[in-house]
This record gives C-alpha cells, sequence and structure tokens, in this order.
C-alpha cells in the first residue's frame, strides 16, 4: 500500500535498489508490480553505510529509524533520486532540516498511518507516528504532496 503514490514517479527501466530490505516487503512489491530490483541489508553484509551496487537508478526505502540521520545523509551524496518512508518527526532536527534546505526535499504525505511489521515478524496493529514518503530527485511537482490511501486496507 505504500509504493502506490511512489508508482507514477518510477521509470519502469530503472533499478531500484531497496537498501534496508529487511524481510523484503517492499522489494517484493516492486517486483510484483515488474520493476527491477536489487535487495541489500545490513543483515546480509551489505551495509547501506558503506557499500553500494554497481548499477542502480534510484534508492526507494523504509530506513532504520534509529539510522535515518546516517541513511538521509548518505543518499544526498550518493546524488540519486530517493524515496525515504520516515516519521513526521524526520522534520524536526537543524540538522535534518539544513540538509533538506541545502538539497531540496519533497514530501509525499498520507492520509492515515501506515502499518509496518517489525523484525520479529509481527505486524503492528496501528502505528502511533505519522509517515511520508520524503523524495529527492523524482518529478513529483510541488513540495508538500497530499494522498489518499481511502479504500485502500491498511496493510
Amino acid at each position: 500500500i505504500a509504493i502506490k503514490p511512489l508508482l507514477t514517479y518510477l521509470k519502469k527501466d530503472w533499478i531500484i535498489w531497496e537498501c534496508a530490505k529487511g524481510k523484503g516487503n517492499l522489494l517484493n512489491a516492486f517486483t510484483e508490480k515488474g520493476f527491477t530490483t536489487i535487495g541489500t541489508d545490513i543483515i546480509t553484509g551489505q551495509d547501506f553505510l558503506t557499500y553500494q551496487p554497481e548499477n542502480f537508478d534510484c534508492i526507494v526505502t523504509n530506513p532504520p529509524f534509529s539510522l535515518k540521520q546516517q541513511f538521509i545523509e548518505r543518499c544526498y551524496q550518493l546524488d540519486k533520486p530517493f524515496a525515504l518512508l520516515l516519521s513526521l518527526t524526520t522534520l524536526e532536527t537543524k540538522k535534518r532540516q539544513d540538509l533538506f534546505k541545502k538539497y531540496g526535499v519533497k514530501l509525499i504525505l498520507f492520509d492515515k498511518r501506515i502499518n509496518f511489521e517489525t523484525p520479529e515478524g509481527m505486524a503492528s496493529p496501528g502505528s502511533w507516528f505519522s509517515t511520508a514518503w520524503f523524495c529527492y530527485g523524482f518529478n513529483i511537482g510541488k513540495e508538500l504532496n497530499f494522498v489518499s490511501l481511502e479504500g485502500d486496507k491498511n496493510e
């Protein structure tokens, strides 16, 4: 459900790097939609902060919230289009605000909360925080983009 608003902005011939794949939920969703994907994760020995594949066109991931600052910095360093699914509290620190001012950021905001699966595999019954896609390098138009998830089950 979370990838739906991004599909319009991804080119079918792009290679999407899902660099914090975890159990592979985002990776599998993109593959099911016909996209070419690369999935890596620190658990498999490919730490996003130090590794990158030879060929990729964009990064789409739900990074570990404890590493969001490092992921944002690394994404800007790689200078490829990216979409990071992050909590809205990501906007709150001066360090991140300085990065967003310097490089730019556009948000795709949901009209309801996204449920997440924990590393243990249990789906959270209802997320206690709001999230958005923090995007760079995609031609999404406005800085703030509000999308409706109405009619979709909260998965």
